[in-house]
């Protein structure tokens, strides 16, 4: 009978023993194990489930335990409140910080990033909604929003100059409102009093080096060629010479323009440099700062005119008087129908 009940306890002490393992093995394994392959990251969307939260945990190369992560989601007992958000996930990552980074909203600032050649409030619209948790819906709304613009001091109008392109660091939950304070925030950055000197000393408004701003960035792609166009634009500007700028055209007909002909220059609008003198009353298109510091620092010669390079490298030929500027037109043109002509045959 004593030798029954030492097998008993013995055997009762190696299950023990054994429970206690599985169970350490189990904690270690929700706790202290890196619980994936790969670095990898998700955007949880409002009214997603914990079944597809699962299975973007899940997916190939991924958790090395759906077991460990439902446990571990279940352990912090809010599986059914997992928080939208982005949420990057490193390999090294346990399944246990996962499952509470993503309970109880450890997200991580996303970027948004501003860049290329943004000419429309819907461009803009759908680059933002492409990066942000926003609908482009929702940004083209606020674009056109007038109430809400004048809290910020702008128009619908001219709201173009508010926003630089930059890469700015922000929640991917941001609101609409979170969004445009962050714009507002680095365009007072950016406005320095030796900046706003800058424009005093060219005879323009912070809102007029926008707008000047804009079409430079209208006429070339080149950024060494940005200081010389806005010297050449800021001289017509200050003899008082039309600005008879291109892009304004294309502005005028909604960038439908794949050409401008001498027809379009008669188009009744503020925005025609042809037809009006002076600048146009706001942005014709979302500015760099590349192109805002050539036109508060722009190069200093005595250029008038300038045309395409006949190249067509996407470089520019400048000159001084108009007879020499009809040179280089005519060069362009030579070279513009040579081509054609070559397409055609």
């Amino acid at each position: 009978m004593k030798k029954k009940l030492i097998i008993a306890i013995g055997i009762v002490g190696a299950l023990m023993v054994a429970a206690a393992l599985v169970l350490s093995a189990i904690w270690w394994i929700d706790n202290r194990r890196a619980g994936f392959e790969s670095d990898f990251e998700i955007y949880v969307y409002p009214g997603t489930t914990p079944e597809q939260v699962l299975e973007e945990l899940c997916g190939e190369e991924r958790a090395l335990s759906r077991r460990s992560l439902i446990r571990c989601f279940r352990r912090i007992g809010t599986f059914e409140g997992i928080k939208p958000g982005y949420y990057p996930v490193k390999k090294d990552y346990a399944p246990v910080y996962v499952a509470r980074m993503l309970c109880f909203g450890w997200q991580e600032p996303c970027r948004l990033t501003l860049s290329g050649t943004l000419r429309t409030k819907e461009k803009l619209a759908k680059v933002i909604s492409a990066q942000m948790m926003v609908d482009s819906l929702s940004v083209a709304a606020a674009l056109n929003d007038e109430v809400f613009l004048a809290g910020y001091g702008f128009t619908p109008e001219n709201v173009f100059a508010m926003i630089l392109p930059d890469t700015y660091q922000m929640y991917w939950t941001a609101g609409i409102k979170e969004i445009f304070d962050r714009f507002k925030k680095e365009y007072d950055r950016f406005w320095t009093p030796e900046r706003v000197k800058l424009a005093q000393a060219q005879g323009l408004t912070k809102m007029e080096v926008s707008v000047m701003a804009s079409i430079v960035a209208g006429e070339t792609l080149q950024p060494d060629e940005f200081p010389i166009i806005a010297g050449v634009y800021l001289n017509r500007l200050h003899k008082g010479i039309k600005l008879q700028a291109d892009p304004t055209i294309c502005f005028c007909f909604g960038y439908s323009l794949s050409r401008v002909l001498k027809r379009h220059l008669n188009v009744d609008s503020p925005y025609n440099t042809y037809k009006y003198a002076g600048l146009p009353p706001a942005p014709i298109n979302v500015p760099s700062k590349a192109c805002l510091e050539a036109v508060l620092s722009p190069a200093r010669h005595n250029y008038l005119f300038f045309c395409a390079s006949p190249e067509f490298n996407g470089r520019h030929l400048f000159a001084a008087t108009y007879s020499e500027h009809l040179v280089n037109a005519r060069a362009f043109q030579r070279a513009l129908d040579k081509r054609m002509a070559e397409k055609k045959s």
